[in-house]
């Protein structure tokens, strides 16, 4: 269990783990088990956290929360699923549990993010096409993305995360958001937007969102 402590400090593995070797030896209470856990799964798990939270001490509280969570529920994980599977759903939920335990912030409305309109219906503004724009595959490109997604009101990001990102359906997004499955259609809806908005100065003309 002294393995938790170091969520914080991941390092990298020299090769794949065999999870089901790795969950006999969780289960038997190894320490040198739990430390391999940690180690294997914390870069890959921040990565989703940080994709919830801009701060990375959210983050990092966050992927604390789930990997306590982890080793108290591994005698109920009947191995169903990959390791890594039921880890990450565990983290998303340790997210939204934190997501929804702080305290509102102020936040830019989301109508700022969306586009303009003509009374016909038709973008008041020019929409430029991305589609094979050399700009979409660099590391600027997803640090763009992300920068841009930082700047989304937080239910609308959440959304966009998990919809997206971390590619849950309609129906199990609703489900752990506690909303209906038109009001998660909406926001992404008005999410994609907003992003579409954030990014296009980049895109299409080279400056930073």
């Amino acid at each position: 269990m002294g393995a938790a402590l170091e969520v914080h400090m991941p390092t990298m593995t020299t090769g794949p783990v065999d999870e089901s070797a790795l969950l006999a030896r969780l289960r038997a209470g190894e320490d040198a088990a739990f430390e391999v856990f940690v180690r294997e799964y914390s870069p890959r798990c921040l990565a989703v956290a940080r994709r919830f939270f801009p701060s990375d001490d959210d983050a990092q509280d966050a992927l604390q929360d789930a990997f306590l969570s982890a080793f108290k529920a591994l005698g109920k994980f009947e191995g169903g699923s990959k390791l890594s599977t039921w880890l990450h759903r565990i983290l998303v939920n340790a997210c939204l549990m934190k997501l929804r335990s702080r305290k509102a912030r102020p936040e830019r409305s989301i109508e700022e993010f969306q586009p303009a309109f003509k009374e016909d219906g038709h973008h008041r503004d020019r929409v430029e096409e991305w589609r094979g724009n050399e700009r979409l595959e660099s590391d600027e490109a997803r640090r763009m993305v992300r920068a841009a997604i930082e700047q989304l009101p937080e239910s609308f990001r959440t959304v966009l995360v998990l919809r997206d990102i971390e590619g849950l359906d309609t129906e199990a997004a609703a489900r752990e958001l506690g909303l209906s499955e038109s009001a998660v259609k909406t926001r992404l809806h008005r999410a994609r937007l907003a992003l579409r908005t954030l990014l296009d100065p980049y895109m299409c003309g080279g400056a930073e969102p």
